[in-house]
């Protein structure tokens, strides 16, 4: 039995579906079961709830082999322990309790490095990578860069002005992925549970780009020029608060930010192993290009 979190979320609705399509027993832990795909409530069990949750992840690890784990976006936190570690404390006795052996989560690249400690969010997710392994179990923490995916909350500038904004230079190329590589990448370790210990998979996409690539390659697949505008940090971080985040997450972001334009993103080694498939050129054609043109329509 594999237990899915965040099975709605823009990884986790990925990773269920590979599950299934390999014919995984699944369970899935849901605080809106609505929203799961009819299709997959046919083949799941379900339990209703949050995973941050004692009383529910007491149920839903029970006969679990393993767990893909992925805390849910908290904006409105008042401390960034309380998104991450605090959220993990619940799961991480019910591992210990239920036998739980192999964990694959979602975690940030930067261990190692100068910035780590003063990265924001990385920092946090690093904690949390750290109290998960404390439990024994087999771990892995899949560190990423920034995703191409979270271009989609820039598509109306995109489609309105030709533009997206950014915290960071136009010329300083690194890595990025695609949410399904990592999807793909977590399905894996999922079902071939045949590695031990903790550690990291990095999911670094198959090339570095600046943000002048990606609106070179932006402006070719849409055909029509699209622009990169640096945002000054606390520019971006005016921003954040008057979307309503609270203080504290929106330091958090920002730091994690900075330390990204100090090259956070740079120091993990480019391999055959975490270089995965998905161009940023094509992730454009599929799921950008489209996005694109519903908002156009």
């Amino acid at each position: 039995m594999i237990v899915v979190t965040t099975p709605t979320g823009s990884i986790g609705r990925q990773v269920l579906a590979r599950l299934l399509q390999a014919g995984e027993r699944v369970r899935v832990i849901a605080r809106d079961p609505s929203r799961l795909p009819q299709r997959a409530l046919d083949g799941i069990e379900v339990v209703k709830g949050s995973h941050g949750d004692a009383e529910v992840v007491e149920r839903a690890f029970e006969g679990a082999d393993a767990v893909f784990w992925l805390p849910p976006p908290n904006p409105h936190a008042e401390s960034l322990e309380t998104v991450y570690v605090d959220f993990a404390r619940p799961a991480c006795e019910a591992f210990r309790k239920h036998g739980v052996r192999h964990v694959v989560g979602i975690s940030a690249l930067g261990r190692g490095t100068p910035m780590a400690d003063r990265a924001g969010l990385v920092t946090a997710s690093l904690a949390m990578d750290d109290l998960i392994a404390g439990t024994g179990v087999n771990y892995r923490a899949l560190t990423m860069p920034s995703f191409m995916d979270n271009l989609l909350r820039q598509v109306p500038p995109i489609c309105d002005r030709g533009e997206f904004f950014w915290p960071d230079k136009g010329d300083r190329k690194a890595p990025t992925c695609a949410t399904r590589d990592i999807a793909e990448v977590a399905a894996q370790l999922l079902i071939d549970r045949s590695w031990n210990g903790q550690g990291h998979r990095a999911v670094l996409g198959p090339e570095d780009l600046s943000q002048n690539d990606m609106a070179r390659i932006m402006s070719e697949v849409l055909g029509r020029s699209i622009v990169h505008r640096e945002v000054p940090i606390e520019a971006f971080k005016a921003q954040l608060l008057a979307a309503g985040m609270s203080p504290a997450f929106v330091q958090g972001y920002a730091d994690m930010m900075t330390a990204k334009a100090d090259g956070l993103d740079n120091a993990e080694s480019r391999t055959a192993e975490n270089t995965t498939p998905t161009t940023f050129r094509q992730w454009c054609e599929d799921v950008l290009r489209p996005a694109v043109m519903g908002r156009a329509q």
